[in-house]
């Protein structure tokens, strides 16, 4: 059931701007890992929000633009291959949800992070599994987040074309692998990922 007891029940505690942040692109062998953080007015009936998993590609584009020109403020961050194979994808992804944090054009006081692993942030916040199908915020941020990867992934298909990224995004289908065997990696693929597929 998606509704904004999560974020009514932090503001009955008196904060004052609740945002949702979640993340795409952990699993990909290839490119970075995105996060986003929303804050939309309590109450707001975006129609069609989901689970960004959930939904069609064209949906979620449509739904991009509506939560950026609703929303009283989100941000977008990321962390690239290179950090990723710095720091491991646990903490790359943290680091991508600070940030998408950090980019806000409004700051929060209280954060709704989609899982049950809470970033180091710098306010206080909560954890919420399966978060993108109960909080429009996380749901709201899930969308933001997998839409930056996807077009930056869309980007990289042009440069690297052998890889097919458009079709995948990155991460490890059959056409991928089979891209990773014959040419190996590209500049953005995560060294960390690839050893049991290249040794």
């Amino acid at each position: 059931m998606m509704d904004y007891s999560f974020e009514h029940a932090a503001y009955e505690k008196g904060y004052t701007a609740v945002c949702g942040i979640d993340e795409a692109g952990r699993g990909p062998l290839a490119g970075p890992v995105y996060a986003a953080a929303v804050l939309l007015p309590e109450g707001l009936v975006i129609d069609g929000l989901n689970d960004s998993k959930k939904l069609s590609e064209k949906k979620r584009e449509a739904l991009f633009d509506v939560i950026c020109e609703n929303a009283l403020a989100w941000g977008i961050g990321f962390a690239d291959e290179k950090e990723i194979d710095e720091i491991n994808i646990l903490q790359a992804t943290y680091l991508a949800m600070r940030r998408a944090y950090e980019n806000m054009q409004q700051k929060c006081d209280y954060v709704l992070v989609d899982g049950n692993r809470m970033p180091p942030m710098p306010v206080p916040g909560e954890t919420i599994v399966k978060g993108d199908a109960k909080s429009p915020s996380i749901a709201a941020a899930s969308i933001l987040a997998k839409v930056s990867r996807d077009r930056v992934m869309l980007e990289y298909a042009k440069q690297y074309p052998e890889y097919q990224f458009e079709k995948h995004k990155g991460y490890g289908t059959k056409v991928h692998t089979e891209a990773l065997l014959q040419y190996g990696p590209s500049p953005i693929h995560r060294k960390t990922f690839l050893k049991k597929i290249l040794g």
